[in-house]
């Protein structure tokens, strides 16, 4: 079966970095497109980022130039580097995939089939 399980979550001061991993099994990671979620509290989900197979990429307004997101398919793995973290970025970090390249856009929600459980990320000011 799928699973998508995300790691590299904690807490940082504004101005700082992290980076998140989303370790993927149980498909055909290479053929996948691939995104990051996220949902702070008291907020909706909002995509982060998303990857498509060619390695492409596309980023939310609020991250541009701030976040990078890239994929090794040999390991099976996604990443998102995050630098100059903010208080607004605190949030519930989802990776996601969309192996059968539904429809919709490719920071849609319903675009993407499988879910990770999350990993918490918390920016401090």
């Amino acid at each position: 079966q799928v699973q998508l399980v995300e790691s590299g979550g904690g807490s940082v001061q504004a101005g700082g970095s992290l980076r998140l991993s989303c370790a993927a099994s149980g498909y055909t990671y290479s053929r996948a497109h691939m995104a990051w979620f996220r949902q702070g509290p008291g907020k909706e989900r909002e995509g982060v980022a998303a990857i498509v197979t060619d390695g492409s990429t596309t980023y939310a307004d609020s991250v541009k130039g701030r976040f990078t997101i890239s994929r090794d398919n040999a390991k099976k793995t996604l990443y998102l580097q995050m630098n100059s973290l903010k208080p607004e970025d605190t949030a519930i970090y989802y990776c996601a995939a969309d192996p059968a390249w539904g429809l919709g856009r490719l920071l849609q929600q319903s675009k993407y089939a499988y879910w990770g459980q999350g990993t918490q990320v918390t920016v401090s000011s």
